[in-house]
């Protein structure tokens, strides 16, 4: 039976190839969009399978209205994939309070504003599925990426809760935690830099601003093949709660598994001894 999909940040990138994987299954979407023109510019005009709406994620009542006018068309939001986001980039003291503001806005509280819009009708269908688009840089961090990166650590915290909370309701989530794929992410249109510098990170802001540039449009990763791999994991039994997408980004993981377990060797007598006698 085909499902239903309720797609954000769809009009480029991850976003679009989401919607045509899903339009290639045989599925219906809901593409959603700061610009409707834009989105009907990439994916095309609405039809049976498809329908497109404008949603700026940071603002809750649209997310509460597009929702109801999805529920409205299709009947029901089988998938709900929160794609929207950008890269807030710089190192740390080079950016400002509304720099953080803002990233938070968009990747983590336009991720709450759509998932509350949507649980009630899954609940209330006792079944459905929540994709939350991670990053390799909500796994670890890394140096000129803090308010990114804090954002998507934060993400994933928030989907670990989330997971336990919907099980119950017969409700999957899923993080989707890719490393370089060639979108539009280290592009101007996704990507913004903290504007306040400081000269003692001039050498450093200036090799890490080159490296992006270096890499744009040269990343391993496959959006499409991607996509498809969503499509896939949406069909399966036990979806799992985190997919690490790109060999790079399960290198990266698995390296970083291993350095967590010698700390916590090393550390273990220290960490243990912190307890104190059981009260009754």
């Amino acid at each position: 039976m085909p499902k239903t999909w309720f797609i954000t940040g769809a009009s480029r990138g991850l976003g679009a190839q989401i919607v045509q994987a899903a339009l290639r299954a045989g599925d219906r979407v809901v593409a959603t969009g700061r610009s409707r023109d834009s989105l009907v510019s990439r994916l095309g005009a609405d039809d049976a399978q498809r329908l497109s709406l404008e949603l700026d994620v940071t603002d809750a009542a649209q997310a509460q209205a597009a929702v109801a006018r999805a529920l409205e068309h299709f009947g029901t939001i089988d998938v709900l994939v929160n794609n929207a986001g950008y890269g807030q980039l710089g190192l740390f003291e080079e950016c400002t309070l509304q720099d953080a503001q803002a990233q938070f806005a968009t990747n983590l509280f336009g991720v709450f504003n759509v998932t509350w819009a949507v649980l009630p009708a899954m609940r209330a269908a006792r079944k459905g599925h929540v994709f939350n688009v991670s990053s390799l840089g909500g796994m670890m961090g890394a140096q000129h990426m803090g308010l990114y990166s804090s954002s998507k650590f934060a993400l994933e915290g928030f989907s670990e809760c989330l997971w336990r909370e919907v099980a119950p309701f017969g409700i999957f989530v899923t993080l989707v935690e890719p490393g370089s794929f060639r979108t539009e992410f280290l592009s101007g249109a996704s990507l913004r830099f903290g504007d306040k510098p400081v000269a003692d990170y001039d050498d450093r802001r200036a090799e890490l601003r080159a490296s992006f540039e270096r890499r744009d449009g040269k990343q391993a990763g496959d959006p499409a093949r991607l996509a498809d791999a969503i499509v896939h994991l949406c069909g399966v039994a036990q979806p799992p709660l985190r997919f690490l997408a790109g060999a790079a980004a399960v290198k990266a993981v698995e390296a970083k598994l291993v350095r967590m377990r010698e700390e916590i060797d090393r550390w273990r007598t220290l960490s243990v001894g912190t307890d104190g006698d059981p009260q009754d």
